[in-house]
Protein backbone atom coordinates (compact mmCIF):
# COMPACT_ATOMS: atom_id res chain seq x y z
CA UNK A 1 0.00 0.00 0.00
CA UNK A 2 2.43 2.33 1.05
CA UNK A 3 3.98 1.72 -2.21
CA UNK A 4 1.43 2.81 -4.65
CA UNK A 5 0.60 5.94 -2.63
CA UNK A 6 4.60 6.78 -3.39
CA UNK A 7 4.10 6.53 -6.60
CA UNK A 8 4.41 9.89 -8.83
CA UNK A 9 0.78 11.06 -10.09
CA UNK A 10 0.85 12.73 -13.48
CA UNK A 11 1.32 16.16 -14.03
CA UNK A 12 -2.16 16.76 -15.97
CA UNK A 13 -3.90 14.97 -12.87
CA UNK A 14 -6.02 17.18 -11.47
CA UNK A 15 -8.57 15.37 -9.96
CA UNK A 16 -8.09 11.35 -8.45
CA UNK A 17 -11.06 9.34 -7.13
CA UNK A 18 -12.00 6.02 -5.88
CA UNK A 19 -15.39 5.45 -7.70
CA UNK A 20 -15.90 3.35 -11.05
CA UNK A 21 -13.35 1.46 -12.57
CA UNK A 22 -10.73 0.05 -10.10
CA UNK A 23 -7.21 1.40 -10.67
CA UNK A 24 -4.19 0.26 -8.73
CA UNK A 25 -3.43 3.80 -7.86
CA UNK A 26 -6.86 5.03 -6.67
CA UNK A 27 -7.49 1.53 -5.46
CA UNK A 28 -6.84 2.59 -1.60
CA UNK A 29 -7.77 6.14 -1.78
CA UNK A 30 -10.24 6.26 0.58
CA UNK A 31 -11.90 9.38 -1.04
CA UNK A 32 -11.58 11.88 -3.93
CA UNK A 33 -8.34 14.05 -3.65
CA UNK A 34 -7.84 16.92 -5.69
CA UNK A 35 -4.22 18.22 -6.76
CA UNK A 36 -4.27 22.04 -7.49
CA UNK A 37 -1.59 22.24 -10.77
CA UNK A 38 0.52 25.89 -9.86
CA UNK A 39 1.34 27.95 -12.13
CA UNK A 40 5.26 27.92 -10.92
CA UNK A 41 6.66 25.06 -8.75
CA UNK A 42 7.63 26.13 -5.38
CA UNK A 43 10.76 24.82 -2.84
CA UNK A 44 11.35 25.83 0.04
CA UNK A 45 9.37 29.24 -0.15
CA UNK A 46 11.08 29.85 -3.82
CA UNK A 47 8.99 29.72 -6.59
CA UNK A 48 11.03 27.86 -9.86
CA UNK A 49 10.17 29.35 -13.02
CA UNK A 50 12.65 28.64 -16.02
CA UNK A 51 13.07 31.27 -18.89
CA UNK A 52 13.93 29.84 -22.14
CA UNK A 53 15.57 32.49 -24.23
CA UNK A 54 17.74 31.22 -27.38
CA UNK A 55 17.76 27.45 -26.07
CA UNK A 56 18.93 28.25 -22.85
CA UNK A 57 17.67 28.53 -19.33
CA UNK A 58 18.75 31.59 -17.92
CA UNK A 59 18.63 32.43 -14.09
CA UNK A 60 15.33 33.95 -12.84
CA UNK A 61 16.74 35.16 -10.02
CA UNK A 62 18.80 37.75 -11.77
CA UNK A 63 18.74 41.01 -13.85
CA UNK A 64 17.86 40.27 -17.25
CA UNK A 65 21.61 41.75 -18.80
CA UNK A 66 23.14 39.32 -16.08
CA UNK A 67 20.73 36.85 -17.61
CA UNK A 68 21.47 37.40 -20.74
CA UNK A 69 25.20 36.43 -20.62
CA UNK A 70 24.81 32.94 -20.11
CA UNK A 71 23.72 32.73 -23.24
CA UNK A 72 26.96 31.76 -25.76
CA UNK A 73 27.60 34.71 -27.88
CA UNK A 74 26.30 37.26 -25.91
CA UNK A 75 28.10 39.22 -23.34
CA UNK A 76 28.03 42.54 -21.63
CA UNK A 77 28.47 44.47 -24.12
CA UNK A 78 25.88 42.75 -26.57
CA UNK A 79 23.45 42.43 -23.90
CA UNK A 80 23.25 45.80 -22.79
CA UNK A 81 22.49 46.74 -26.70
CA UNK A 82 19.33 44.42 -26.92
CA UNK A 83 18.23 45.92 -23.87
CA UNK A 84 18.45 49.50 -25.47
CA UNK A 85 16.93 48.70 -28.76
CA UNK A 86 13.76 46.88 -26.99
CA UNK A 87 13.99 49.29 -24.35
CA UNK A 88 13.31 47.54 -21.38
CA UNK A 89 14.13 48.03 -18.35
CA UNK A 90 17.13 45.59 -16.00
CA UNK A 91 15.08 44.40 -13.68
CA UNK A 92 14.30 40.50 -12.55
CA UNK A 93 14.03 38.10 -15.32
CA UNK A 94 11.21 36.84 -13.13
CA UNK A 95 9.86 39.39 -13.08
CA UNK A 96 9.11 40.21 -17.03
CA UNK A 97 5.75 39.60 -18.51
CA UNK A 98 5.11 37.29 -21.35
CA UNK A 99 4.87 40.03 -24.06
CA UNK A 100 8.40 41.31 -22.73
CA UNK A 101 9.68 37.60 -23.06
CA UNK A 102 8.73 37.63 -26.74
CA UNK A 103 9.94 40.65 -27.98
CA UNK A 104 13.78 39.47 -26.28
CA UNK A 105 13.31 35.75 -27.68
CA UNK A 106 12.72 37.57 -31.03
CA UNK A 107 15.44 40.15 -30.35
CA UNK A 108 18.40 37.27 -29.53
CA UNK A 109 17.10 35.34 -32.64
CA UNK A 110 18.35 38.00 -34.73
CA UNK A 111 22.15 37.43 -32.99
CA UNK A 112 24.35 34.26 -34.05
CA UNK A 113 24.30 32.57 -30.95
CA UNK A 114 25.09 29.32 -29.23
CA UNK A 115 25.05 26.22 -31.81
CA UNK A 116 25.47 28.27 -35.28
CA UNK A 117 27.96 30.13 -33.20
CA UNK A 118 30.06 27.57 -32.24
CA UNK A 119 29.45 26.03 -35.42
CA UNK A 120 31.20 29.04 -37.76
CA UNK A 121 34.07 28.83 -35.25
CA UNK A 122 34.81 25.44 -35.56
CA UNK A 123 34.26 25.73 -39.58
CA UNK A 124 36.64 28.98 -39.45
CA UNK A 125 39.54 27.33 -38.12
CA UNK A 126 39.26 23.89 -40.28
CA UNK A 127 39.07 26.63 -43.11
CA UNK A 128 42.50 27.81 -41.92
CA UNK A 129 43.97 24.12 -41.42
CA UNK A 130 42.92 22.90 -45.17
CA UNK A 131 44.78 26.12 -46.59
CA UNK A 132 47.46 25.27 -44.49
CA UNK A 133 48.52 28.74 -43.46
CA UNK A 134 50.41 29.86 -40.45
CA UNK A 135 47.78 29.95 -37.94
CA UNK A 136 45.95 26.67 -39.42
CA UNK A 137 49.61 24.89 -38.64
CA UNK A 138 49.54 26.69 -35.20
CA UNK A 139 46.16 25.13 -34.27
CA UNK A 140 47.26 21.77 -35.67
CA UNK A 141 50.11 22.28 -33.32
CA UNK A 142 48.10 23.15 -30.17
CA UNK A 143 50.23 25.86 -30.00
CA UNK A 144 49.12 29.89 -29.82
CA UNK A 145 48.75 31.82 -33.16
CA UNK A 146 48.50 35.07 -32.08
CA UNK A 147 52.25 35.69 -31.56
CA UNK A 148 53.11 34.87 -28.21
CA UNK A 149 56.10 33.54 -26.90
CA UNK A 150 56.36 29.64 -26.24
CA UNK A 151 60.16 29.50 -24.47
CA UNK A 152 58.27 29.44 -21.22
CA UNK A 153 54.92 29.97 -20.72
CA UNK A 154 51.48 28.38 -23.16
CA UNK A 155 51.58 25.65 -20.65
CA UNK A 156 47.69 25.55 -21.39
CA UNK A 157 48.05 24.95 -24.99
CA UNK A 158 51.57 22.73 -24.37
CA UNK A 159 49.99 20.63 -21.93
CA UNK A 160 52.29 19.94 -18.52
CA UNK A 161 55.60 19.66 -18.45
CA UNK A 162 57.47 16.76 -19.56
CA UNK A 163 60.80 15.86 -18.18
CA UNK A 164 63.59 15.13 -20.50
CA UNK A 165 66.67 13.54 -19.13
CA UNK A 166 69.70 15.75 -19.53
CA UNK A 167 73.53 14.76 -19.88
CA UNK A 168 75.28 13.84 -16.99
CA UNK A 169 78.01 16.45 -16.19
CA UNK A 170 81.44 15.36 -16.56
CA UNK A 171 84.01 15.51 -13.36
CA UNK A 172 87.61 16.63 -14.25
Amino acid sequence: MAQTLAMPLASSLSVVTSGGGVDVATAHLPRAVSFSKPTSPKYGGLSIRCVRVGGVEIPNNKRVEYSLQYIHGIGRVRARQILCDLSLENKLTKDLSDEELITLRDEVSKYMIEGDLKRFNRLAIERLREIRCYRGIRHELGLPCRGQHTKNNCRTLKGKKVAVAGKKKATR
